[in-house]
């Protein structure tokens, strides 16, 4: 799906103080939908600040925050989840002793009809045909439904959370998916498939924003590149026009920011 001028998720202004020390300083940033950014920056840059931002898990100090047009605030990262957006965690947050059906459908469980839904008893056949149907829209090839997920490769746990936020956004063409380090544990071919699945989201019309410090996953995967140095934008361009001395020179400070 070609990115539309809508802007899914954006941020005007955003500053955030923890005391004296300024984190972020009057960013803008806007991902829309379709679309894949890449948020590129050295530790301290302020990637998982203005991710949590995002999220909502924390409020920023000033600045404006619209979701397609309406402005927002977000005082937990349930109001995030309500307004459309999906973080997947570095850490994945999923039950490794349960299978991946019940993984996949955690906070909205189907349950049996009559007497055993009323008590709370799951229709785990049922979730299994909604994941299969799910993951097939996605083109996802994982282990059996059964399988849990302690008994899955890395690669495989991180296609599961990625899925799993990824079904709570397919209904919705303008939902945004936040990525926080989605290959930092995986080897390439792992690599290559869970980037061969970000495309996948991005062409379904999810809006995606992908904090990574690998910079051939961000090349080849992401749509444009936005560069913070700390705490500040040094870089938006598209990733057909960026070249990587380029983007390390901004990652590193060494290159002079795009903006005045």
């Amino acid at each position: 799906m070609t990115p539309t001028t809508t802007a899914a998720l954006e941020l005007e202004g955003v500053d955030m103080h923890y005391g004296y020390v300024r984190a972020l300083d009057t960013i803008d940033f806007h991902v829309a939908q379709g679309e894949v950014v890449g948020l590129l920056g050295d530790n301290g840059a302020g990637k998982s600040t203005l991710l949590k931002i995002m999220s909502g898990a924390h409020r920023p100090t000033g600045g404006t925050l619209r979701v397609h047009g309406e402005k927002v605030e977000f005082h937990a990262p349930s109001d995030a989840t309500h307004a459309g957006i999906q973080m997947v965690y570095q850490d994945l947050a999923l039950v490794e002793a349960l299978d991946i059906a019940t993984n996949l459908n955690i906070g909205r469980e189907i349950l049996r009809p009559g007497i055993f839904g009323l008590l709370g008893f799951v229709d785990h056949r049922a979730q299994r045909r909604r994941s299969e149907g799910e993951l097939d829209k996605l083109g996802v090839r994982t282990a059996a439904m059964t399988r849990p997920v302690e008994m899955l490769s890395g690669g495989q746990r991180q296609v599961v959370a990625l899925a799993r936020s990824a079904t709570r956004l397919t209904g919705d063409a303008s939902g945004v998916l936040l990525l926080d380090e989605p290959t930092a544990a995986l080897g390439y071919e792992q690599t290559q498939q869970v980037q061969a699945l970000i495309r996948r989201m991005a062409d379904q019309g999810i809006a995606i924003v992908l904090v990574t410090h690998n910079l051939p996953l961000a090349t080849a995967v992401c749509d444009r590149i936005a560069v913070l140095n700390r705490g500040r934008k040094v870089a938006d361009i598209a990733t057909k026009e960026a070249e990587n001395d380029h983007l390390v020179g901004w990652i590193t400070g060494s290159r002079p920011s795009m903006f005045s």
